[in-house]
């Protein structure tokens, strides 16, 4: 008995001490539950095998399956091409179509990447301060995010922790109901209180150092459109400078530029961005004309005694003499224009290169170059690997939604097919394998297991049964809510969702009702976070974005929270309770 009280003591210390952990070191959770996993395991509190059952939990695993398989979406044009429509001279039709389409499609897609795909188009455009639309942008990924299973990751954490307790799974469509509700309340509570949202002035774009080269060719479909029409006008990290059309040069270009056959459009600004330029039909870059990839990139520098000194990049014979062909060029103190073959070499010139299969065979490459770095330029997809790409994810998705196959099952076969057409690699994936996630959710799942071997929260059950008079299930339900939403403030969604989990349930069985309404309310608390920049992962991308202060999140965020709160517990209690 004496164990017994120690061990759910010091499991109620430890959960106490990983909230004041979160609060205290915010940008490193994975570190705190990792400390947790360490000392739950070394003190033999939980054992092995309940380790390797939270990690292979299948509604982690699904929740993992949906983040690597919405990389392949991210590699394709899709809500580029989307975000080219929103934006309009009118504030209120440009704030509507951004709010619909931010809402909706982070119903099925991952909603950080909704709003990381937007957030250029938006910051950048013509008409309006991004200040005006970056803030409602990332409440409706968060409201749109309500609406299914797989708006977001919470949702799916809080299902997986709910199948590791041997309750019901939740269905794809249980948050629908509740969510629309907040999406049209909230939505029209948002279109109030935006008239408080900053004018920040548009601080003017400052091409960054790389002076890249693309040539329309005739059949384009960019022909006859103008350049916003085409979706050039603002793409992440690439800025279309100027316009080389039959030896006239066009600088500054207007949206409302046509595009012509044979123009020589010049980006400048992050390199590694160039491969979006092949997304466009028609618009060639150096390394198109040369036949050579661009998945395998050098940085190299001119050195003092190459031969290419003096010469136009044209004229110089790049190709034969080195199996590479630039895609771009930087000098230091001197802004570059004009057509890129006609810049004449200098020595100190910072070049791009796309290298052929002889370039490490090549005895004079360090002869004329100093070697800077391999540069990694982010893929992307096109023809018939897009298309596989786009409809294979929404018909997993569907799949899914109208039960043919589970989720894990649909996504599992849409990840093989991806890597066996080449859509996604085994490198990529373990580049951005959400490694951190993966250990917050299955740690939390370990110390779920902790709180049941001791006993821990038998105090809390004997408490609410003995107040049971007083304690309804509606009240339950807003103390869980509550509670979530104050930590999810305070730490991260994700982090607020794992660590009121227990107690949800605990609440739940001590009321004798349905989990269900308690796993709704922890879900849909755990995505309230609308005051502080910090508590969810759209709300900090748009904080410095919009150059937001911390008041502006608050003066339109708290009106928010009180509103989505209401909305919520008052739909639960209406249909659950």
């Amino acid at each position: 008995m004496e164990w017994y009280f120690s061990s759910s003591s010091a499991v109620l210390l430890l959960f106490a001490c990983t909230i004041i952990g979160l609060v205290r070191f915010q940008n490193y959770p994975e570190r705190v539950f990792g400390v947790l996993l360490l000392i739950l395991v070394a003190s033999g509190i939980v054992t092995g095998q309940q380790v390797i059952k939270s990690f292979s939990n299948q509604g982690v695993l699904t929740l993992i399956l949906l983040m690597v398989c919405s990389l392949a979406l991210e590699k394709t044009k899709l809500l580029r091409v989307a975000a080219t429509f929103i934006v309009r001279p009118s504030y209120a039709s440009s704030w509507f179509r951004l709010f619909s389409f931010s809402a909706l499609s982070s119903a099925l897609l991952n909603n950080t990447a909704v709003v990381s795909t937007l957030l250029a188009p938006i910051r950048n455009n013509p008409y309006h301060s991004g200040s005006r639309l970056l803030l409602p942008l990332s409440y409706a990924a968060i409201f749109g995010g309500t609406l299914t299973l797989i708006g977001t990751s919470t949702n799916l954490i809080v299902n997986s922790m709910a199948i590791n307790a041997h309750l019901p799974a939740l269905g794809f469509f249980d948050f629908t109901l509740i969510g629309g509700m907040v999406v049209l309340v909230c939505g029209i509570a948002l279109v109030f209180f935006s008239r408080w949202l900053p004018q920040h002035k548009k601080h003017q774009v400052v091409a960054a150092d790389y002076f890249i080269d693309a040539k329309v060719q005739p059949g384009s479909s960019l022909i006859g459109k103008t350049i916003e029409a085409n979706g050039l006008r603002n793409l992440e990290s690439l800025f279309l400078v100027e316009i080389l059309r039959e030896g006239r040069l066009i600088s500054p270009v207007t949206p409302f530029e046509i595009i012509e056959e044979n123009d020589r459009l010049i980006f400048s600004g992050d390199i590694k961005k160039i491969t979006l330029l092949a997304q466009f039909d028609g618009l060639n870059s150096y390394a198109h004309k040369n036949g050579l990839p661009l998945n395998n990139l050098k940085e190299v520098i001119i050195r003092p005694d190459s031969v290419l000194i003096g010469k136009k990049l044209k004229l110089s014979g790049f190709r034969a003499l080195f199996d590479s062909a630039v895609i771009g060029i930087r000098r230091d103190g001197e802004k570059l224009s004009g057509k890129l073959g006609d810049i004449v070499l200098k020595a100190g010139d910072y070049l791009i290169i796309a290298v052929g299969d002889d370039f490490k065979s090549r005895r004079n490459i360090n002869k004329n170059f100093y070697r800077v770095s391999d540069v990694e330029a982010d893929q992307c997809l096109n023809g018939w690997r897009e298309h596989l790409s786009v409809y294979g994810f929404f018909v997993a998705i569907l799949l899914a939604a109208v039960g043919c196959v589970p989720l894990f099952t649909s996504l599992l076969i849409f990840l093989g097919a991806l890597l066996l057409c080449g859509c996604l690699s085994s490198n990529e994936i373990m580049h951005r394998l959400p490694k951190n996630i993966w250990l917050i959710v299955s740690s939390a799942l370990v110390l779920s297991e902790a709180l049941t071997n001791t006993g821990a929260l038998n105090g809390l059950k004997q408490w609410v049964s003995y107040h049971q008079a007083d304690f309804s299930p509606l009240l339950g339900i807003i103390v869980i809510y509550v509670l979530t939403w104050i930590l999810t403030e305070l730490v991260t969604n994700n982090a607020a969702a794992a660590l009121i989990f227990p107690l949800s349930i605990s609440m739940a069985e001590s009321l004798h009702t349905s989990p269900k309404a308690y796993l709704l309310a922890l879900a849909f608390g755990a995505s309230a976070s609308f005051i502080s920049p910090y508590g969810y992962q759209t709300n900090l991308m748009v904080y410095s974005a919009g150059n937001y202060r911390l008041k502006d999140f608050m003066k339109i965020g708290l009106p928010i929270s009180i509103i989505y709160g209401t909305v919520v517990v008052g739909m639960l209690g209406y249909f659950y309770l």
